[in-house]
Parts: C-alpha cells; sequence; structure tokens
C-alpha cells in the first residue's frame, strides 16, 4: 500500500503542477488583465476562504514536522511523510494562488484538481482512521494493502473533512450572466493604476502581474501610458519626504545622510534580506547533500530500492526551487529599493541645486551626482546584504568542509580564504583611489562638455572647434588613463576569483594528504562544490569593498554638495507700512570668489534707501559699475556680507539681463505657472510687442521654443520674459536691461507701451525697479539710481540729479547727448518732426528654423528610440571596434582552456580518490594542483585581454561620437538639446567604459559554462541530452516573448533620463528667476513627474528580468531534478560514479548558469541600447570639410575685404519658405555697412549666410572674389571676425577667454583690454591675466561679456569684422569710446555691425535696410536721411523723438 500511496501522491503532484502551468499559461494568453480577473481584496477575502487556507497549511504542516521528526529519531524519513508532505506544500501554494487570482468564472469555487485532492484525502484518512480503530479495539489484522493511520492522518483527519466541505460547496454553477461576454482588450491601463500592489501572493512570487504589460509588448509598441504606476512607496514625493524628515531629524551631521537613507528603507531592507537569507541557506544544501547521494550511487546494488534517492533527488529539487524562488524576490526587491533610493536623493539634490545657484557646483558636476552617484548608491542596495550574508556563507562552507574532512582541513581552507581575501583588499583600496580620480577626471570632462555644447555656436563661428576638441580630447585621455589603471586593477581581481578555488582547494586537499585524512568520491565533489560556492564570497569580499568605497565616494559627495552654505532668500515680507515695498538697508554684498585679495565687496549701500509703492526707480551706470548686483542684492540673490539687507514686501517678478527661456510653448513661458486669463493675456501680448510675432508663427503661442530659446532672437526672448513678468501681477518689478536687445522700432514700442500703458496705467500702483543703459528711458522714473564702483554715488528725481554739472549722471548724459548730436546732425528737422515710417517691417517671416515649420509641437522635442531588436551591425561595431577583433578568439581559447583544465582537474582528483591504489597520493595533489593553475593561467590571461580590448573599444567609440559631434552643422544643435549628448557622453559612455565589455564576456563565457556542462551530464546520462533541448527551446521561446517588451523598456529607460537632465540644467540656470517667481514648488512637482516617469519605466524593466527569470530557473531545476532521477533509476553497471558526482556536482549550479546566461543575454542587448545610441551621434550628416586642399585661399586672404552678394537666396530647410529672397548687393573694401529692420527681417540670417552657418540654396557670395562655398569652413571662418549676439565667455582664465588659440604676447592682450575699457576692470584682481572666469562667465557683468568678446575680435586684426548687436548691453559712454576705437582699430577693415541704436550705425558708410528677406534700402546714412520718406529716415526719427522726449 506504501508504493501504491506514493505513486498517487506523486501523481496529484505532477497533476497540480501541470494546473499551475496551464492556468499561467492561459492567463498570459487572456492578458490576466485587471478587467478580466478577480482579486480577492476586490469581492472581500471571506472567512471560509481563510478557514481553506489554515486546513492545508496545518496539514503540511504536520507532515514536514513528523519528517523532521522521523529523521531525528532514527535518520530515516518514510516516503509517505515526504511525498504527502510536498503534495500539501503544493495544494496550500495553489490555495494561496487561487485565492488572490481567480478568472470571472472561478471567482466561486476553487480549481477541480485540488477538489478532487480534497476528497482523496478525506477518505484516505477516513479509511486509514477506521482500520486503525478497528484493528486497535477488535484486535483485527487487515491484509498489508490496506492503509494504516499514523499521528498525522488523526490530526488531518478532521481538517481533511472540513475540506472535503469546502469542495463541495464552492463546485457549483457561476452565474456568467452578470459578466460581459467580450471584455476590452486594447483598453490602454490608467497611469495611475498600480499592478504590483494590487497583485497576491502567488502573482508577485511568479510575477504574473507582468503578463498584461508583456502582452501589450508582444502585440504593439510599448510607450509610457502602458507602464503603470509604481507603488507609492517608490514614487519621489513619498520617498523625499520621508528622507527630508529623517535627515532634519539627524540635522545634517557628517553621517546623516547614510543614516537617514538606511532608515528610509530599513523594513525593506529587511524583508529583503530575509529572502537572501533564504536563498544562501538553500544554496549550502546541494553541496551539503552531494556527499550522500554520491555515497549512495557508490552503495547501490542492482536490486536495491530506489526510495532513498529518489527522497534525495526530490529534496535537491525542493532546495533549488526555493533559492530560485528567493534569489529572484531578493534581487527584484533589492532593486525596488534601488528605485526608491534614486527618486529620494534625486529630488535632494534638485532642491538644493535650485537654492544654491551662484555658490553652488558646475552643470557638469550636478549632471554626474545625478548619473553616476545617485545611480551607485542606488545599485549599492543590491550588494548591502552582502555585509553580513559574506560571513554566513563562509561559515556554512567551512561547516560542510568539517563534516566532510574534519577540523584541520577545514582550518586550512579557512586560513587560504582569509589570504586570497586579504590579498584582496590593496587591490580594493586600488579600486575606490582610481575610481575616485576616474570620477574627477569624468566631471572635468562633463563640465567643459557641458560648457562647449551650450557655446557651439561661438565655436563654430570664429573656428574654435578643432581647438576646444583637443582640449576635450585631453581631459579624455587623463580620465582614460586612469580607466586603464582601474580595469587591469579589476583584472588582478578576476585572475585571484577565479584562482582563489583552486588554492583553497590544492591547500586543504594537502592537509588532507599530509594527515592522512580518508578522500572519497563524495567527501572530494562535496569539497569542490563548496570551493565553487565559497568563491562567490571570496570574489564578493573585494567587490563589496569596492562598491562600499565607490558609494561612500559618491554619499561624501552628495553629502558635502547638500551640506554646502544654503542662501538664505529674502522671504516675502508684509508690510507693516503700507506704503513702503522695498526698504534696502546699510549693507554690503559679494559674490563667493576663489581669491580673498580682491580689493573691494561688489555692492555697498552706504545709505538706507526707502521704495514706497508705485514707485518707477531706474537705475543706471556704466559698463561694471555693479546696476545687476544691486538689483540681484535687492532679490536677495547675492551673499550679504554685513548690515541688515533688503527687504521687499509682497509678491515679485523678475527680468535677468541674460534671458531665461524654458523649453516648451510661447504660452507656457508667458503663463509661468497661472491661470490662462484670456482677455489680460492678450493686453501683455500687446504691450511687450509679442502680438506681431506671435501672429507670424504658424502654432501661434503654442509654438515650441528650443533649449535656452536657441530658435528664438534676442528680442524674442527679451520680449517673452518681460510678458512673463508683466503677466504674473506681481507688486514689485525688477527689470534688468529689458531694452537692450530690441531694434530701434520694437525698442519705442516696448518703451511707449511698458512705460505708458503698462506702467503708468496698469502698473500705476505697482513699484518698479530697472536697469538700462538706455539713459532716454530716465524721465519716466520717480527716483533714480546712478551706480559707481559698486556704490550710489547719486539717487533722487532725474530733474534733480542733472543740475549738478559735476555728477556722474550729467557725465553719462553728456555722452548720451552726443550721441544724439551725432544723429541729429545728419536729420533734418522736418524728418524729425514727421511721422513714423509705415513700411512693412513687423509682419515678416521669421528667420529662426523651427519657427517656419507650422507643424511643430511640443512632442518633437522628445527623443524618438529605435525600435526592434538591436542591429547586428551594432555589435559587430563593438566587438570589431578594438584591433578589428583580433584578441577577440584568444580570449575564446584562453575561457575554452580555462574550462577544460578545471572540469579535468576536478575529474581528476574524483577519480583518483577512488583510485587509492593505483595513484599515490602525492601524484593526486600534483596532477590536481598543475590542472588547476595551468586553467588559473589562462583566466590571468582572459582578464588582462579583456580589459585591453575594454579601453580600446570605449576610446574608438568616444571618439567616433565626439569628433561626429563637433562636425555637426549648427542645426542639429538647434534641435538637439545638451541632455541628449551629455547622457551620451557620460551615461552611456560610462557603460561602455565598464560594462559592457564585460557583460558580452560574461554571456559568452558563461555559454561555454553551460555548453560543457551539457557536455558532461549527456556523457553521463543521454537522455539529459534529449531534455536539454526541450527546455532550451522552451527557454528560447520564453525569452523571444520577453525580449519585445523588455528591449522597449531599456530603451524607454535611457530616454525618460534625458529629460531629467535637461530640467536640472534649465532649473539650475534659472534658479534666481525660479525663486522670485516662488514658482521651486511648480518645478518640484516638474522634477517629481519626470522622476516617476523615469521609476515606473525601471521598475516594470527590473520586473521583466525577474519574470524571465523564475520561468528559466524552474525548467533548469526541472531537467537537473529528472536527471538525479535518471542517475538514481540507472543500475549501478551502467554508471561511473565518479563521473555521475561530478555531473551532478557541476549541476548544482546549473540553474544559476542558466540564469546567468538568461539574464546576461537579456542584460547585453540592453546595455547594448547604450552603444546603439553612442553610434547614432557618429552617424550625424556633418558641416562641410573643415579644409579643401585643391581649394585653398592664399594665405594673405582676404586682402582688401570685398563681399560682394550675387541674388542670395536661404531657407534652412527645403520644406521651409525662403528668408533670404534674392539680395544682390556689394560691400565695398574698407568700408563700414551698418544693418537694420526689425527682428525677422533676416539680419541675423545673413550673417549666418556669410559664414556659411547655414548654406545658399541659391546665388552665392564672393569675398575678394572668391566663392566662400568652394573653400574650406575653416579657412572661411578663421579669416572672418564676429562679436555674436549673445556674449560667451568660456571657464579658464581671462588670457584664455581672450586668446584661446594661444598666439597673442601678453603686451598684444594688454593693447586691447586698454582699447576696450577693460583695463580697470582686469586689474581689479592681482592675478591679473590670469584672474579666473567662471563657468558661462558668471563673475562678469554681461556688458563686461560683451567688451571681452570685442577685445576677442580686436585681438584677431581680421579684414571683416562682423558686430551683431555687440554693444547691445553696453552704457551710452561706454558705446561712444567703443565706436572710436572700432573705427580707429579698424580703419583698414570692412565692418558689418548688426545693430538696435542708431547712434551705433549712423556713421557708417552704407546702410542696407531689410525687409521681409529683401533690400529694402541700401545707401549711405545721408542719402537715405535726405528722402524723408525712406525707412531709416523714420528710423532715425523714431530714435531722435524718443530720446528728445517728444513722444511717451
Amino acid at each position: 500500500m506504501d508504493i501504491s500511496l506514493e505513486i498517487v501522491n506523486v501523481a496529484f503532484f505532477v497533476v497540480l503542477l501541470t494546473w499551475v502551468l496551464l492556468d499561467i499559461t492561459r492567463g498570459r494568453r487572456n492578458g490576466s488583465q485587471t478587467g478580466l480577473r478577480y482579486r480577492a481584496e476586490d469581492r472581500g477575502c471571506k472567512f471560509s476562504d481563510l478557514v481553506t487556507f489554515s486546513a492545508n497549511a496545518l496539514i503540511s504542516s504536520f507532515y514536514l514536522g513528523f519528517g523532521i521528526y522521523e529523521y531525528w529519531g532514527g535518520g530515516i524519513v518514510s516516503c509517505k511523510s515526504i511525498f504527502s508532505g510536498m503534495t500539501w506544500v503544493f495544494a496550500t501554494v495553489i490555495t494561496v494562488y487561487s485565492m488572490n487570482y481567480r478568472t470571472h468564472s472561478e471567482a466561486k469555487r476553487w480549481p477541480l484538481v485540488l477538489g478532487f485532492w480534497w476528497i482523496f484525502s478525506c477518505v484516505f484518512y477516513s479509511l486509514s482512521v477506521c482500520f486503525y480503530l478497528v484493528a486497535h479495539f477488535q484486535s483485527y489484522n487487515f491484509p498489508h494493502i490496506f492503509p494504516k493511520a499514523n499521528l498525522v492522518d488523526f490530526a488531518s483527519f478532521p481538517l481533511s473533512i472540513l475540506l472535503c466541505f469546502c469542495a463541495f460547496s464552492f463546485v457549483q454553477k457561476s452565474n456568467d450572466l452578470k459578466h460581459p461576454l467580450l471584455e476590452k482588450e486594447n483598453e490602454i491601463p490608467s497611469q495611475e493604476s498600480d499592478t504590483f500592489t494590487n497583485a497576491g501572493i502567488w502573482s508577485k512570487v511568479t510575477f504574473q502581474w507582468l503578463n498584461p504589460l508583456f502582452k501589450r509588448g508582444r502585440i504593439q509598441k510599448l510607450e509610457l501610458p502602458h507602464i503603470p504606476s509604481v507603488p507609492p512607496s517608490e514614487k519621489a514625493e513619498y520617498a523625499s519626504c520621508l528622507l527630508d524628515e529623517l535627515l532634519t531629524k539627524q540635522k545634517m551631521e557628517d553621517s546623516s545622510l547614510p543614516n537617514s537613507i538606511m532608515r528610509a528603507v530599513r523594513i525593506s531592507l529587511s524583508v529583503n534580506g530575509v529572502f537572501a537569507g533564504a536563498n544562501t541557506a538553500a544554496s549550502y544544501i546541494g553541496p551539503f547533500l552531494i556527499t550522500n547521494f554520491v555515497n549512495y550511487l557508490l552503495e547501490k546494488q542492482d536490486n536495491s530500492s530506489i526510495r532513498h534517492g529518489l527522497i534525495l533527488a526530490l529534496v535537491f529539487f525542493v532546495a533549488k526551487t526555493l533559492e530560485s524562488l528567493s534569489q529572484r524576490q531578493w534581487y527584484f526587491g533589492a532593486h525596488v529599493i534601488g528605485v526608491r533610493v534614486r527618486a529620494a536623493l534625486t529630488v535632494l539634490i534638485y532642491k538644493k541645486s535650485i537654492s544654491i545657484k551662484y555658490s553652488g557646483p558646475s552643470n557638469g558636476k550636478i549632471i554626474n551626482l545625478i548619473n553616476v552617484d545617485v545611480e551607485r548608491i542606488g545599485d549599492f542596495c543590491w550588494y548591502i546584504h552582502g555585509v553580513w550574508l559574506l560571513p554566513l556563507q563562509v561559515f556554512l562552507a567551512l561547516a560542510i568542509l568539517y563534516r566532510n574532512l574534519g577540523a584541520a582541513p577545514s582550518a586550512a581552507a579557512l586560513l587560504s580564504t582569509i589570504l586570497v581575501m586579504v590579498c584582496n583588499i590593496p587591490f580594493a583600496n586600488g579600486q575606490k583611489r582610481l575610481h575616485s580620480k576616474i570620477m574627477e577626471a569624468k566631471d572635468s570632462r562633463i563640465k567643459i562638455t557641458s560648457e562647449i555644447l551650450k557655446s557651439m555656436r561661438v565655436l563654430k563661428l570664429h573656428s574654435w572647434e578643432s581647438t576646444f576638441l583637443k582640449k576635450l580630447l585631453q581631459l579624455r585621455e587623463t580620465e582614460r588613463d586612469w580607466l586603464k589603471r582601474y580595469l587591469y586593477t579589476c583584472s588582478a581581481v578576476a585572475f585571484l576569483f577565479w584562482a582563489s578555488p583552486t588554492l583553497v582547494s590544492v591547500t586543504t586537499f594537502g592537509v588532507c594528504i599530509i594527515l592522512n585524512t580518508p578522500l572519497t568520491v563524495g567527501t572530494v565533489l562535496s569539497a569542490l562544490a563548496t570551493f565553487r560556492i565559497l568563491q562567490e564570497p571570496i570574489y564578493n569580499l573585494p567587490e563589496l569593498i569596492s562598491m562600499i568605497m565607490q558609494t561612500k565616494v559618491s554619499i561624501d559627495r552628495i553629502q558635502e554638495f547638500i551640506k554646502e552654505d544654503q542662501m538664505k532668500l529674502n522671504p516675502c515680507h508684509t508690510s507693516k507700512t503700507s506704503n513702503v515695498m522695498i526698504v534696502i538697508g546699510k549693507g554690503e554684498y559679494e559674490w563667493k570668489r576663489s581669491n580673498q585679495n580682491l580689493k573691494k565687496p561688489t555692492i555697498r549701500i552706504t545709505e538706507k534707501i526707502k521704495i514706497p509703492k508705485g514707485y518707477k526707480v531706474a537705475v543706471c551706470g556704466c559698463v561694471g559699475s555693479g546696476k545687476s548686483s544691486l538689483l540681484l542684492s535687492i532679490l536677495g540673490e547675492i551673499p550679504k556680507i554685513s548690515g541688515p539687507g533688503a527687504k521687499v514686501y509682497g509678491t515679485k517678478a523678475y527680468v535677468p539681463q541674460s534671458a531665461w527661456i524654458q523649453t516648451g510653448t510661447v504660452r507656457e513661458n508667458v503663463l509661468f505657472g497661472k491661470k490662462m486669463n484670456r482677455g489680460f493675456y492678450e493686453v501683455v501680448l500687446e504691450i511687450c510687442a509679442l502680438d506681431q510675432d506671435v501672429k507670424m508663427w504658424a502654432n501661434g503661442d503654442l509654438t515650441v521654443v528650443g533649449e535656452r530659446g536657441m530658435n528664438l532672437s534676442g528680442g524674442q526672448k527679451q520680449r517673452i520674459q518681460l510678458a512673463r513678468a508683466v503677466y504674473s501681477d506681481s507688486d514689485v518689478y525688477i527689470l534688468d536691461d529689458p531694452f537692450s536687445a530690441v531694434d530701434a522700432h520694437t525698442g519705442t514700442h516696448l518703451h511707449c507701451n511698458v512705460l505708458q500703458k503698462c506702467l503708468l496705467q496698469h502698473l500705476s500702483q505697482k513699484t518698479v525697479i530697472y536697469a538700462t543703459n538706455q539713459l532716454e528711458f530716465l524721465e519716466a522714473a520717480d527716483l533714480v539710481l546712478v551706480i559707481k564702483d559698486g556704490q550710489i554715488s547719486q539717487s533722487g528725481k532725474y530733474e534733480d540729479l542733472i543740475v549738478d554739472p559735476n555728477s556722474e549722471l550729467v557725465r553719462q548724459m553728456s555722452a548720451h547727448k552726443k550721441s544724439f548730436e551725432q544723429v541729429n546732425t545728419c536729420q533734418q528737422d522736418d524728418s524729425c518732426n514727421s511721422r513714423p515710417h509705415q513700411v512693412n517691417l513687423i509682419e515678416v517671416s521669421e528667420e529662426k528654423e523651427p519657427f517656419n515649420n507650422g507643424n511643430l509641437s511640443e512632442k518633437s522635442h522628445e527623443e524618438e528610440a529605435v525600435t526592434g531588436r538591436v542591429k547586428w551591425h551594432v555589435y559587430s561595431s563593438f566587438v570589431t571596434s578594438a584591433y578589428r577583433g583580433a584578441l577577440v578568439p584568444v580570449i575564446l581559447l584562453c575561457q575554452i582552456l580555462f574550462q577544460g583544465l578545471q572540469m579535468g582537474s576536478n575529474y581528476w582528483i574524483a577519480w583518483a580518490a577512488d583510485k587509492e591504489s593505483r595513484v599515490s597520493k602525492q601524484r593526486l595533489i600534483w596532477v590536481f594542483a598543475l590542472l588547476s593553475g595551468g586553467s588559473s593561467i589562462f583566466i590571468l590571461g582572459r582578464a588582462v585581454f579583456l580589459a585591453t580590448i575594454a579601453i580600446q573599444t570605449s576610446q574608438r567609440l568616444f571618439l567616433g561620437m565626439i569628433t561626429s559631434v563637433f562636425r555637426a552643422p549648427i542645426s542639429f544643435f538647434d534641435s538637439t538639446p545638451s541632455s541628449r549628448i551629455l547622457n551620451r557622453s557620460s551615461t552611456d559612455q560610462s557603460t561602455v567604459d565598464m560594462d559592457i565589455p564585460y557583460r558580452l564576456a560574461g554571456l559568452i563565457f558563461a555559454l561555454i559554462q553551460l555548453i560543457s556542462i551539457i557536455i558532461l551530464m549527456s556523457q553521463v546520462a543521454w537522455q539529459v541530452f534529449i531534455l536539454f533541448l526541450v527546455v532550451l527551446a522552451l527557454s528560447g521561446w520564453y525569452q523571444a516573448y520577453y525580449i519585445t517588451t523588455a528591449r522597449e523598456l531599456a530603451r524607454m529607460v535611457g530616454i525618460r533620463k534625458a529629460p531629467i537632465l535637461h530640467h536640472f540644467s534649465e532649473s539650475v540656470t534659472g534658479a534666481g528667476t525660479i525663486r522670485c517667481f516662488n514658482q521651486e514648488d511648480r518645478f518640484l512637482k516638474k522634477i517629481m513627474a519626470l522622476i516617476d516617469e523615469y521609476s515606473r519605466v525601471a521598475f516594470h524593466n527590473y520586473g521583466t528580468m525577474e519574470w524571465l527569470s523564475v520561468r528559466t530557473n524552474f525548467l533548469f531545476n526541472l531537467v537537473y531534478f529528472l536527471l538525479l532521477i535518471i542517475l538514481v533509476s540507472l543500475p549501478r553497471s551502467a554508471i561511473d560514479p565518479s563521473l555521475a558526482g561530478l555531473a551532478a556536482t557541476y549541476g548544482l549550479n546549473l540553474n544559476v548558469l542558466q540564469a546567468w546566461v538568461i539574464w546576461n543575454m537579456c542584460n547585453v542587448e540592453n546595455k547594448m541600447i547604450s552603444v546603439e545610441r553612442i553610434l547614432q551621434f557618429t552617424d550625424i550628416p556633418s558641416e562641410a570639410p573643415l579644409v579643401i586642399e585643391d581649394c585653398r585661399p592664399a594665405p594673405e586672404w582676404p586682402m582688401a575685404g570685398r563681399i560682394e552678394l550675387e541674388n542670395l537666396h536661404v531657407q534652412y530647410n527645403p520644406a521651409l519658405p525662403t528668408i533670404l529672397k534674392g539680395i544682390t548687393c556689394t560691400f565695398p573694401e574698407m568700408k563700414k555697412i551698418g544693418i537694420v529692420g526689425r527682428t525677422g527681417s533676416g539680419k541675423s540670417t545673413l550673417i549666418q549666410a556669410l559664414f556659411r552657418v547655414v548654406e545658399p540654396s541659391g546665388g552665392r557670395i564672393l569675398i575678394d572674389g572668391v566663392d566662400i562655398s568652394k573653400i574650406g569652413l575653416q579657412d572661411l571662418r578663421s579669416r572672418l571676425g564676429i562679436i555674436p549676439q549673445d556674449p560667451t565667455l568660456f571657464q579658464g582664465t581671462v588670457r584664455t577667454n581672450l586668446d584661446p588659440l594661444q598666439q597673442h604676447s601678453d603686451q598684444e592682450i594688454w593693447e586691447v583690454i586698454n582699447q576696450c575699457g577693460l583695463a580697470e576692470i582686469v586689474r581689479q584682481d592681482q592675478r591679473l591675466l590670469d584672474a579666473p572666469v567662471d563657468e558661462d562667465g558668471e563673475n562678469w557683468s554681461v556688458g563686461q561679456r560683451q567688451l571681452v568678446c570685442l577685445a576677442r575680435v580686436l585681438l584677431k586684426k581680421k579684414k571683416i569684422l562682423v558686430l551683431d548687436e555687440a554693444t547691445a548691453s553696453i552704457d551710452t559712454a561706454t558705446d561712444i569710446v567703443i565706436q572710436e576705437t572700432i573705427t580707429k582699430e579698424t580703419s583698414g577693415c570692412t565692418v558689418i555691425t548688426v545693430a538696435h541704436r542708431i547712434p551705433t550705425i549712423i556713421d557708417n558708410d552704407l546702410v542696407l535696410v531689410l525687409d521681409e528677406g529683401k533690400v529694402l534700402e541700401y545707401d549711405s546714412p545721408a542719402r537715405l536721411l535726405e528722402d524723408s520718406s525712406s525707412a531709416f529716415s523714420k528710423l532715425v526719427a523714431e530714435f531722435l523723438r524718443r530720446s528728445s522726449k517728444r513722444n511717451c
């Protein structure tokens, strides 16, 4: 009866298992969508369900407990206890599954197979108990075939009756009429849905909650709306609030950040630790029992029972299954914790970033904090349990060795293990040091890359891109040197990892031989299996130490960042005196500087100033006097040295001098978080002269603005941010020279409307402070503050201040009058009094490319991912990048020889241990040592060659990408946010540097190991080969099903990271504006939403990998189980116990190795997306060649500087309208030509065509008779000089900014410094030409930056000079000096000036007036002024009218 009962139990076990597999398959086919499945929580978990679960769990516990009792008492466990116990455990699992995850049709009944099991069990227990009672009380002996009851049967009998009733009560008809006949199959799940949290226990164990996502990914390309939300605990808002709260409690002590992180995730870490401990314990069951199994094979007789062998096989199977499931939960849980930690830290860094703009680190460092440091801390969650698992693993291994070999060999193993670990410590310390160096080098490289990308237009116009590329490559070379040392150190660590089992095993077996400890096949194989597992902690120790060190570096960097002195911003005050809005107290303000030898603070307030409500305050002064600094000190943006500081009562609006425009629509930039008030919105657009621009753009105010407003002109950017301030309806307005970048028509329009309609009418009750270099705007002010050398030299009403003939204002006004008279002498009185010319200078086509495309939408700024599989050419390009792939066969050969020698050495010692009579102990150990040592040598070669390939490959890919980016046209940078390039240059490049080569090699090495194990097992039992074919086919099908979804998720992970970096960069740049408008909360919500989008993609990406691993692990565990059954079933004479034991030993690693193969196979493709993304940027269409050898101009070209435009047509794209329409004119040599026209008339496009930033679609440009389209770009641009509209400085020194190519002496540099009025500014710092210039030149005012750019061009002494609104941010007095300098120093040059102010071009030889891309007028200023109806005459009239205060 025992045999029959065992068969029935096994049968039910198989049936239950089959039902689960079928249900899983059906669930996946049906999508398992929330609309198709009932959850226990949805319908209420009934009491009867809990009773059913409890009954099953109790019976399972009875059998397991009784089995342990039997083993403890007699060392033998009955088959009935084993098989019945396992079947009941499985029935309990299915009960839990059914409780949590039923279809509509099954919502009121249990699975039929489960009901049959309960009924059978009830009948069996009833018979067993009845027969026992009859036999006991009636003394009747029943035949042997009748069941005999034991203690468990009696205890289970009442529970089985309860389960029988459950089975009958739930097997009833379900009312299908209550459910719809058809379900919505393609309904997109809500982004707020959280399939993980709503999943049942069984669904979480098997990752079935991902089935709907897999189904959708199988039938269509996944998009972000298809991805369910992350659990609430992983959302950025929850995670960041928790971390903030804990940090506050810690009071920012030195160790507060790591302590707070640990406390924030301690519960999740504890649960994750349970899974990690279960995995570790289960992984040692195999080596513990392998001795018993091999001894069973050795002692088995052909006619003996196989029951003991089957029990061992089943225990192996259960242990491996437990190991697999716990490992999957462990890994996934660690990744989920990492998602939470990354979200919290990213928000923490963001909050800090927008509060320390002027004293914080560079954009490059912040990008690295997010891209590298936060990622590493998140990854450390996967390693953290190694701290306590490592000693546990060593203890378990030593316990097994002690059981098999005794105390002395175990001690030898321990000492050799410690020796290997100690040897690893110097390498780990070296890794930490080298990794810190890599990070420092990477910081420098990313910082300069970010700066170069922002200034690429300037670099290309000056033909400096090659020089800056060399500078960037030098930084990369430094990084590469540290990377090379780091990877070769990693090679030494890898060698120790693979050589450690050799050292430990040779030492241990050597001690055994010396002490004459008996070695058997079982003990040897058990020891080898233990050494192999011991290899993991030996390897993990240096890796763990390295990871701890790297994580500590990252935590220290973030801790240092968040502990930096946070600026104490001026809060909004509620005025006690309703008439006073701004109070500026006595005090000093100074920017944080690296040099402490500066002579004076930035701003010094010597008298208290009160500004009443409704006052209009004008601030004027020469370049560098401190106008912008005064405004920023009122806003609280400059660190206060002394005094009470400034107080602003009420809300504030701020317009910075350097326009800050967000990526998004024009409407979003104007509204800036406020609700739409259509009437007021239209008024604001009209006031700020934006209404005509909106009409001009195809999408109106929904037109998308590019990164940093790069597709807007300077005037449009100023008008948009002015509209943003006006629309905010604030109490106090602070405007920093808002009229500098607009032309004469628009400037008048802005002045008249803003001052008359807006400031004097709508904002009559508002307080406005505006800095300006255009002194004609001073009279409208109630109070004028004159700034000189950082102090308020004069203050009062305009009429009062100009009375003093020695005042600073009078000096500046005299310069203004001089320029006014210069124009006035050229203009007749009647033309001054005439009406403004109504020429159509407003309705023109915008020259900026993106705005001509009427179909632009916000979505066009999102990065589009490549779809489908990663193409094979990506793999081939990667593999053949280094030495054309010549080292790849060498590495493969090293791996094959290593694997062969390792398996040979293991087989040798197992075989020789059983042949003591034929093999001496000395020969045994020497042959084993030689074979093992030989395998280690090949491992060393493999590691060194692999590091060499990794270094060379990463460098070639980097060079290909960065060279292609530098050769890309300007249009590429206009349409590509810099965050995309930085993402590839940082995250993707780091992946290529240190990850992908080892992932790809690890996949190949694991495949070789897997194939060798399959060959070994097939050699023992050929039937296994067929099973492997079936399992490999199923695994391949699972992988094909998985990869379509996983691939898109991996791509989305990369894509969703870029918006976070972009928002970071944009927010840091505009932090002052964000703070002034009190928009921190809105921007914080935006970054949280972006982080949640990234987290949900990453969360499900991690889950999909575990989904695949659970299924493939089970398949390979099943193969191993069947292998053991075959070995047990085969007769003793048919197998070699040594070989069979070796196969079983290697089979212990089968599931881990298979999981490693599958995981690496999928992960390699996911990681190869980084290579794919880098290769995308190696094929960017490039500009024309820098040099065309056959068409190089003469070295002295151009000698005269004559420019001829012949029927010039320019359009940015064949599909877009033409901007310049048949311009034909000649700029004579050595003449000064002024170009005027309203914003959008084509002025900038003409300059771009001259520099071939955009190629003509028709016509040509000749310079001294040379067609510029025939020569190289470097030959052209290096012979021209230009001062762009936006003054650009680079981080470095004054010398490197003036002379980036280092072609001039200090004497020459000082000459141009004196000519441009920079000498006094430069001499303020004792380091003179070596004085530092911050990133983006932030420690210089905008006017000073323009002077530096002018000096830079004058230093080049080119025959053709282009001034593109070069003095827009300079005061009138300085402007006159500069114009005189330009006139003197460029007397023999052709000078083309694009200017907003009439005095700048009134004395030019010729004036070109453009309108709608055509030549409206072209003649000398005198002749144009003779005609009072000419467009130029009207421009001059408007300037004179404004300056003489006859209008407005």
